[in-house]
Parts: structure tokens; sequence; C-alpha cells
């Protein structure tokens, strides 16, 4: 199925931008300067990529399908689980950037710059397992034949109107893997 499809390939990039947030971490704590410009750049690939580009995509099409059809037990998986979770990240990245914003050369930035970046790479890991191994297959299983085929369509529609950023953060994060992988 096209949508499931894009999600996942989503996946695998976030998976590699957690690689890449992770080594960034790794190299602050074994004494090398913060890489400010690299941070930004890894805080723009959460803002946009994973969060409008992936986790847009997710709430306005494939968890808003399976709460109006399904009901139940995905209206109890996506508004308390993969929403909340969506919004916990947000608030990660939201305190990275405020801990970038206000950079100097101390150990309580570096601390909070560290501390949110891992959580938010544990988040997006734990969040993936979650949406690989349960969300996905039961709303692929669950919805309608004509829903998934439209959700394909809406995906289709989706990655045509985004397709510049998407290439652009992908570059940006072939870039970071070349210095951080």
């Amino acid at each position: 199925m096209y949508c499931i499809d894009v999600l996942l390939e989503e996946h695998e990039r976030i998976t590699d931008f957690i690689a890449v947030a992770r080594n960034a971490c790794c190299s602050i704590i074994e004494g090398n300067d913060i890489p400010l410009e690299d941070l930004n750049k890894m805080l723009n690939f959460g803002k946009v990529y994973a969060d409008n580009l992936h986790h847009k995509k997710e709430e306005d099409i494939l968890f808003n399908a399976m709460v109006n059809e399904i009901g139940g037990a995905a209206q109890k998986m996506v508004n308390n689980g993969m929403l909340v979770e969506h919004n916990l990240g947000r608030l990660y990245l939201s305190e990275l950037e405020k801990a970038l914003d206000k950079y100097t050369p101390s150990t309580q930035i570096k601390l909070q710059i560290i501390t949110n970046i891992s959580a938010y790479c544990d988040l997006l890991e734990r969040h993936i397992v979650k949406e690989n191994g349960v969300a996905y297959p039961f709303g692929q299983r669950t919805l309608s034949a004509e829903t998934l085929e439209r959700l394909n369509i809406e995906t289709q529609q989706f990655e045509n109107n985004t397709k510049s950023d998407r290439e652009y953060y992908l570059k940006v994060l072939d870039e970071l893997k070349q210095k951080y992988c």
C-alpha cells in the first residue's frame, strides 16, 4: 500500500537521522566543539521532515481515517498514544531550539542540547517501533479497501506538494551522515 510504504520509507530516513544526532551528541561529550550549524540543521530536519512532512501525513491522512472509520481502539491508540508522542517530540524540539538560540559555551547549555536531542531520538526510536509494528498494520488490516485507496491518493498529492522540501531535507541528511556516520 503506497501510503504505508511512504511512511515506512520515511521511518528509515528518520532512523538515519537518529544515528546522526546521537553521534553529534557523542562528539560534544568527547569534548569537541559544538557544531551549531549542524545542530540547527538537525533541529530543522526534525521540525520539517519528521514533523511537518511525516507526522502531518500520519495525523491528517492515516490516523484521521483510522479514527473516523474504525473508532474505538483506533481512537484510543491515536489520541492517547501516537498524537501524545508527536506532541512530546515537538516539545523536545522546542526546548532544543531554545538551547541553541541562547547558546554560550557553558556546561548548562551543552547539557540542555544533549538532553533534548537524546530525548527526542529515544522517543522517535520507540515511536517508530510502535507505528511499524502496531499502528500501521492495524490500519492496513482494518480500513476498507476504498479508504485505503483514498489514502494512497491523498498521500501522493501530499508528496507532490512537498517534493522540494523533502528533497532538500534528504540532501541535508546525506550531508550530515557524511560527517557523523
